[in-house]
């Protein structure tokens, strides 16, 4: 199979999938290597650049999706009579950025963060798709640990965990009296090995 007959099946899949597909799907499927499936699923990427395309391609971690550009969301809305998401409350927007900068996390550690309960914030942001369970603690109760999921990332436009904007690195007090010493400190304590569930 030649490189323009590979990157049409690359396309055919993404479109198909409509979720993201994992790099070692196109190895398995299309028998390249993961460098050579990279390059192909890069080159695409590349080609779906084009302004005038309503679809492009996105990398999500390890992973590839096809998706409609973002200018076309109320067009797309519209005509699929879909409803506006509501935006995320300053309170999901909190527990959110607690969990992203700082997982695996217990919700324990999320509350002594923000000094409330956040059981109904972090039940909210489950059903959104915007974190997950990832594990649990090997304490006492054995508690859940919740990261972010690839729906984050597609959400908030990210490659992968490591693109989020970089926290500044002063002593400030993040939130309610609460330093980043004390973050780091107590994060020390709530993570050490855990197990998959």
């Amino acid at each position: 199979m030649n490189g323009t007959m590979i990157k049409s099946a690359m396309e055919a899949i993404l479109f198909a999938s409509g979720t993201p597909v994992p790099i070692q799907r196109f190895v398995q499927a299309l028998e390249l290597s993961p460098k050579e499936a990279e390059s192909y699923l890069e080159s695409l990427r590349a080609d779906y650049c084009d302004e005038q395309k309503g679809l492009e391609i996105i990398r999500l971690d390890d992973s590839y999706q096809m998706v409609t550009k973002k200018e076309h969301a109320e067009v797309i809305r519209s005509v699929m009579d879909l409803k506006r998401n509501l935006p995320l409350s300053q309170a999901a927007m909190e527990v959110l950025a607690v969990i992203a900068y700082n997982q695996p996390v217990t919700k324990a550690f999320v509350e002594q963060v923000r000094g409330v309960d956040c059981s109904g914030v972090i039940g909210s942001l489950t059903v959104k798709n915007l974190i997950e369970e990832k594990g649990r603690l090997e304490l006492p109760g054995r508690p859940l640990l919740y990261g972010t999921t690839e729906n984050f990332l597609r959400v908030f436009s990210l490659k992968n965990i490591n693109e989020l904007p970089q926290l500044p690195d002063r002593e400030d007090v993040l939130v309610e009296g609460i330093s980043k010493e004390d973050i780091d400190e107590n994060q020390m304590l709530l993570t050490p090995e855990f197990s998959e569930i």
